[in-house]
């Protein structure tokens, strides 16, 4: 997939990427397309990643930021903007800038397709993502979106997301003097991000000897007996933008709430952090002492790095706000119940229209057909199989 079209003689520009040099290369290889490119820099770490010769500091407050991206848009007779995520301040103005002045806009987000590929899509993504949400356009494709597609591995490398998040907060920590007015999407301690991510190292190593014996459980005794409940990270724009929950305790409440009141008395929930809350956020106790006050506490699980592969394969079915995880299950052909808003909460597919107090004894069984339609239809417009701490995506060279 690359609906890019042609970037030669064309005016790019480059606002802030994915944390890291993922940008930086992409901007490389533009120029050698004959391309024309251009990067705003927002801190002192959007100009650690960028080429340094076409680097263009905004150091406005949030109240200049439209009148200059308006300006700058005009001025350089910009035609494709290339910017990570849809939701934050400057990204989002960016993208309603652009919609003015018929300014090209490419959205580049976390795959929806994990872990080989990485999203691309024009104008937004996730809720904001134009792809359809009628069973009856998948439907009616050609038996093709039903076969297979071939793609390639694109491991993601820990230990380079890891620095590249250390040297970025670092950055924008000792630099912040150069760029005052800017506020970032997240707290911006780099001595906090420093310690969180050894931390995290630490614990993912602890975790892979700690959980064996969960990892056999969720295989053998409690296999097709528990509901599966992924957890998202404590500051996701999805939760906050496309959901109605304030935070991931108000939806983990809910979900138990509900359990306690209508599932099966046999039956458990798993609930599993997101692996980037993993030396940040741990709802453990919080989980464990509100199953505790409704008397389910022996029926719930709570879970760090056991393999989503293994938690959908051994599930009765998963409850999800609008995690990624949630398409995976229903590729998994199970159960889905989505409680905020996503591109794959479709009649037919997921849940949708159901209650989560029907859900946990009246489910339905995912339509396999259209599953496999609209997953080789999202994967042909929607992703690039590469990653941004990886293999650089095919598609794009």
């Amino acid at each position: 997939m690359n609906k890019i079209g042609s970037v030669a003689g064309k005016n790019v520009l480059f606002l802030q990427g994915p944390i890291g040099p993922f940008f930086k290369k992409l901007d490389k290889h533009f120029r050698k397309l004959g391309a024309k490119t251009f990067k705003i820099t927002l801190n002192a770490a959007d100009w650690l990643f960028s080429n340094k010769d076409n680097t263009y500091p905004f150091f406005g407050t949030r109240d200049d930021w439209e009148e200059f991206i308006y300006d700058f848009l005009l001025k350089n007779a910009i035609d494709k903007v290339f910017l990570f995520g849809d939701c934050r301040f400057y990204q989002s103005k960016m993208i309603k800038t652009c919609k003015a002045l018929s300014v090209e806009v490419f959205v580049f987000e976390e795959g929806y397709l994990r872990p080989d590929f990485i999203t691309m899509e024009r104008d937004g993504v996730n809720d904001l993502s134009k792809i359809s949400r009628e069973p009856a356009f998948y439907a009616s494709l050609n038996e093709g979106y039903l076969e297979t597609q071939h793609t390639l591995p694109a491991p993601v490398v820990f230990r380079k997301i890891a620095f590249a998040a250390i040297f970025y907060y670092i950055a924008m920590h000792l630099f912040s003097f150069r760029y005052p007015h800017y506020v970032h999407h997240r707290e911006q301690s780099a001595i906090k991000e420093f310690f969180r991510w050894w931390r995290s190292v630490f614990l993912k190593f602890k975790y892979r000897f700690s959980e064996k014996i969960l990892h056999q459980k969720l295989k053998g005794e409690l296999s097709l007996k528990y509901y599966f409940v992924p957890l998202q990270t404590h500051n996701d724009f999805q939760v906050k933008v496309h959901s109605h929950f304030p935070n991931m305790e108000k939806f983990i409440e809910e979900v138990i709430y509900s359990f306690s009141r209508y599932a099966p008395p046999e039956s458990s929930l798993v609930f599993k952090h997101h692996p980037q809350d993993r030396g940040r956020k741990d709802y453990t106790n919080f989980i464990f002492n509100f199953a505790q006050n409704l008397s389910v506490s022996n029926k719930v699980v709570v879970m760090h790095d056991v393999p989503v592969p293994i938690c959908l394969r051994h599930t009765i079915a998963t409850v999800t706000i609008n995690s990624t995880v949630g398409l995976s299950s229903l590729i998994h052909q199970k159960p889905t119940m989505v409680l905020g808003k996503a591109i794959y909460d479709i009649e037919g597919m997921s849940c949708k229209g159901m209650t989560l107090d029907d859900f946990w004894t009246k489910y339905t069984i995912p339509n396999k057909n259209l599953v496999l339609k609209f997953r080789n239809y999202l994967m042909e417009n929607t992703q690039l199989n590469g990653s941004f701490y990886g293999r650089f995506p095919v598609e794009l060279l």
